[in-house]
């Protein structure tokens, strides 16, 4: 909370708010990506994927 606190104020440089928050979106991202091409659970079977995801092919599944 006091780094949130320190960004605010401008305590922190700009580049290490910078890394912060484009780490923050690539996590969300991959996250995004990683759920999206994973199983569904039970009731999310017959959704469609959105255009935007890559569609990844998993080895366990191509054998």
């Amino acid at each position: 909370m006091n780094i949130l606190m320190e960004a605010a104020t401008g305590g922190l440089p700009l580049s290490f708010t910078a890394v912060y928050i484009v780490g923050f979106i690539a996590a969300v991202t991959i996250g995004s990506i990683a759920w999206y091409n994973s199983k569904r659970p039970a009731g999310w079977e017959d959704k469609e994927r959105p255009d935007f995801v890559p569609k990844v092919d998993d080895k366990k599944d191509s054998e």
